[in-house]
């Protein structure tokens, strides 16, 4: 069995589909602060068979005891973490607390447990802003959030954790940017208040609930002036993490790999690829940049394929369709703010 932390987010629950359709059963820890319970009886549909799911936090290292005892956890992905940076900025100390000590909880626990298969949720945001692109698992890393922080000092914890005790199997696994939804619609990006990401606010805007998309700035060193960034499905990444698993029950060790596409979308090119999908006009307005904003940033993923055969499978156009079909369905059930 799999311990999923978050896994009723959005990353976390595609990938306990993907995690269900390699035939693993799966424990579910999420303490509902970004999600939804309901997100379990669509898993449910999806899966075949209910996961097991324990309401609570990853913090509580009691309640962590309770399941390591009570069931049988070969492996654990950790997805419970913030992950908004303008909100890190404003409450830099719950970011600390929640994804730093929640980690440092959950890596004692599993201690505790003799257990030392782990796979983490990393990100792009390690990395300092780039010289030059495609960024790979060996350029310089800083965080200029706490959000960005926060994985950076995990990523330094559980290298040192590696180094000291060596038995560890464990994956960081650095995300670019995910977007779209499962193909059924079933699940998807449904964030509470205004989206920090631009693909769930061009699909607000397409659905009719925001009136335009406000782009931060036209005068990037870019082709068409607007910044660029490494777009990626999520059911792809979702089966990022069932290579990383497998890898790791092979081969063991410590593994850092990028997840991306290996190529830049403007923000005017996913505008356009979002007309393409839901045949809406997306409004926008242009306003100044943002500070602490880059020109453009993409991954090499090249190191992904080379150690675990995974490589991205749905471009830009399939990710902008299944984002506005699970669009809709929120759109019809109510569920969106």
């Amino acid at each position: 069995m799999i311990l999923v932390t978050g896994g009723t987010g959005y990353i976390g629950s595609h990938t306990c589909v993907a995690l269900a359709q390699s035939g693993h059963d799966l424990l579910i820890l999420d303490n509902l602060c970004n999600s939804r319970a309901d997100v379990v009886d669509r898993l449910e549909m999806l899966c075949g068979k209910r996961p097991v799911f324990v309401k609570g936090d990853v913090r509580d290292a009691a309640l962590l005891a309770n399941i390591f005892a009570q069931y049988r956890i070969t492996a654990v992905m950790h997805f419970a973490g913030f992950k908004a940076v303008g909100e890190s900025i404003e409450m830099p100390l719950a970011y600390y607390d929640n994804n730093v000590n929640g980690t440092l909880e959950l890596l004692a626990a599993m201690r505790r447990a003799n257990l030392r298969t782990f796979v983490f949720s990393s990100s792009a945001t390690v990395y300092s802003d780039p010289d030059g692109v495609p960024l790979r698992e060996d350029s310089p890393r800083s965080a200029s959030n706490p959000y960005g922080r926060s994985k950076l000092i995990i990523e330094d914890i559980l290298a040192d954790l590696h180094r000291a005790e060596p038995d560890w199997r464990i994956a960081r696994l650095r995300y670019f940017n995910p977007v779209g939804a499962h193909e059924s619609a079933l699940i998807g990006e449904d964030p509470q208040g205004n989206p920090n990401n631009l693909m769930p606010f061009v699909a607000q805007v397409a659905i009719g609930q925001r009136e335009f998309l406000n782009i931060w700035g036209n005068d990037f060193a870019t082709p068409d002036g607007t910044g660029r960034r490494d777009y990626l499905h999520v059911v792809d990444l979702a089966k990022g993490h069932i290579a990383a698993l497998d890898y790791l029950n092979l081969q063991g060790g410590m593994l850092t790999v990028n997840l991306g596409t290996g190529r830049g979308y403007s923000v005017l090119e996913v505008v356009k690829a979002f007309e393409r999908a839901s045949g809406c006009v997306i409004p926008y307005k242009v306003g100044t940049r943002r500070p602490g904003d880059i020109a453009q940033y993409w991954a090499d993923p090249s190191l992904a394929y080379e150690l675990l055969g995974w490589k991205y499978r749905r471009g830009l156009d399939q990710m902008c369709r299944d984002a506005w079909r699970w669009q809709q369905q929120c759109d019809k059930r109510g569920t969106s703010d």
